[in-house]
């Protein structure tokens, strides 16, 4: 069976197989060589994910090991206790412990699975105004982008404390002018711009742990190794 990667998180990952998102580029790139797995669930926090991670992942799962799992939540465990999406608040202590036992869990299963954390993303609170997903009486964002960086931070901990790659969206996003409207197009989900950052970086990430088009092998002879003279010689071994 051809290896696999699986992108597990929230609205962020569930939205990357739109037309250039993340996922699909991914599914792109890795066209012949791995299939990407798409495990995304708008709205949810760690504790969530964690609650179902056993139904997301169930044992039983049919043929072997995944290469890689990409683990992309903090978006909704930063929603402020106190706003109009509370309800998806996690503490950020629970939340690193909440990623321990998530990356505890898939090890368990795959202990050769390699295990990428994504930072949630920076916030643009404007955006976040203009593009309320509940009521928001208070007028005050649900969401600020200071919030955010406590639990990239958290994130980048627990990928040190694990010993596994993370990648540092809510860094790099704000590397250059006007990342606001450049990667964010309601305050939180990406852009094109901002899809294309999370598949570079996830790209180099991968690549880190030797898995890229150079080291994974093709699904099948390539037209080009077909010889027209004997087309059917290349599918004998």
């Amino acid at each position: 069976m051809r290896p696999r990667i699986y992108l597990f998180g929230d609205s962020i990952t569930e939205e990357s197989f739109t037309d250039g998102g993340w996922g699909s580029s991914l599914a792109n790139h890795f066209c012949r060589t791995m299939d990407v797995m798409l495990r995304g669930y708008s709205g949810y926090n760690t504790r969530w994910a964690l609650k179902v991670v056993e139904k997301v992942f169930p044992p039983s799962e049919s043929g072997g090991a995944p290469m890689a799992v990409t683990v992309f939540f903090g978006a909704n465990d930063a929603s402020l206790p106190d706003r109009c999406s509370a309800f998806q608040h996690v503490p950020v202590d629970e939340y690193k412990k909440n990623l321990h036992a998530i990356i505890a869990f898939l090890k368990k299963g795959w202990p050769s699975v390699h295990i990428l954390l994504i930072t949630p993303p920076p916030i643009d609170e404007d955006g976040r105004l203009q593009n309320p997903f509940v009521e928001n009486e208070s007028g005050l964002p649900e969401r600020t982008n200071e919030a955010a960086g406590r639990y990239a931070k958290a994130c980048l901990e627990v990928a040190a404390e694990c010993g596994i790659p993370a990648v540092d969206l809510w860094t790099k996003m704000q590397q250059i002018p006007g990342w606001q409207k450049a990667y964010l197009r309601d305050g939180l989900h990406l852009t094109q711009g901002g899809q294309s950052v999370v598949f570079e970086e996830i790209i180099g990430r991968l690549r880190g742990v030797g898995l890229s088009l150079e080291t994974l092998p093709v699904d099948l002879p390539l037209i080009a190794e077909i010889d027209p003279k004997d087309p059917m010689k290349s599918f004998e071994d």
